[in-house]
């Protein structure tokens, strides 16, 4: 499906140089920001108190979260969960106080507001559960590259994967140097974000290599170069319908999807921008520095010796 169709080839690969060079600054950029900063993590990463609360009627959730950031708590997650009347509530670790201090604090703010509300239940999350998830999110992220790895490696050639790694890797470092530059919260939604720009940006990927492969086998007067730039060329009418649907549902959840969805929409944001940028800056570039070629993605047919043939093997 098209909605219209370039007929001359942009000369993508004349201005690779430099948009790698912007892609190389902006990469350390994220690995500074990381080092030096941090992620701002949430409390399912630190630990903290988690209270179940309910409502006789539906609850409204702004005025609870605004009531808790009055008391020193404005990085709490408030959230309804089951029915509009239930509410989920997770406090960070503020200094020595228990469990059972932060949710009679915070109970004390709510009946308040309210006398009808209820506390259903009160769990510490232990900062060892902390460690176990940022390990799990760690092993996760590196099994997706792994995994796509040898998807790439299989489906094309050892150039195309690895052009193809460092490019979802450099969209990845980027969306967390996002994080850590406005410390925004970094949750478990936002880490799913992350995963999924993973897959997100290596399909991409796939469909402009597996043009550029196309057109290798259909294109054999044409440089590497050509090549290239008509095969991202060729794509932009996808591009354009995929992502723009993509992220019309995406900026739907960011405006509204509240303050829960928030952190989550923003990171798939800024993971489909930078995922066309470098599926056509990054990966494609690289693969023409590492010297792809047409016979890397074509198999040459050798012709079979034939024994019954008295001419098999004489020399002219």
């Amino acid at each position: 499906m098209e909605f219209f169709r370039i007929r001359k080839d942009i000369p993508f690969m004349r201005h690779a140089l430099g948009f790698n060079v912007v892609s190389l600054v902006t990469f350390l950029a994220a690995v500074f920001f990381l080092i030096h900063n941090g992620l701002h993590l949430s409390v399912e990463f630190t630990g903290g108190t988690v209270l179940e609360v309910n409502y006789p009627q539906v609850a409204r959730v702004e005025p609870i979260r605004d009531a808790l950031s009055k008391v020193g708590y404005p990085d709490a997650q408030v959230q309804t969960f089951g029915t509009s009347r239930d509410v989920l509530i997770r406090l960070p670790l503020k200094g020595a106080l228990s469990s059972a201090q932060q949710s009679d604090q915070v109970m004390g703010v709510l009946t308040t507001q309210d006398p009808t509300v209820k506390l259903q239940r009160v769990e510490f999350v232990g900062p060892q559960v902390g460690k176990e998830l940022v390990t799990d999110g760690l092993l996760a992220l590196l099994s997706v590259v792994v995994g796509i790895v040898i998807y790439l490696s299989f489906r094309f050639e050892w150039k195309y994967a690895v052009a193809g790694v460092i490019a979802n890797l450099h969209d990845v470092v980027i969306i967390l140097g996002f994080f850590a530059f406005f410390q925004w919260e970094f949750s478990l939604s936002v880490l799913a974000a992350v995963l999924a720009v993973l897959g997100y940006s290596v399909n991409e990927s796939v469909v402009i290599f597996d043009r550029i492969r196309e057109t290798f086998r259909k294109q054999r007067k044409m440089s590497v170069t050509e090549v290239i730039n008509h095969g991202i060329t060729s794509t932009i009418s996808r591009t354009i319908i995929t992502h723009g649907c993509t992220q019309m549902v995406v900026l739907s959840m960011f405006l509204f999807g509240g303050p829960t969805l928030h952190y989550f929409a923003l990171a798939l944001t800024i993971g489909i921008l930078f995922g066309i940028y470098s599926s056509v800056f990054v990966a494609a570039a690289l693969a023409m520095w590492l010297g792809v070629k047409r016979e890397d993605l074509i198999k040459q047919t050798k012709p079979k010796h034939d024994p019954t043939d008295p001419n098999a093997g004489a020399s002219v």
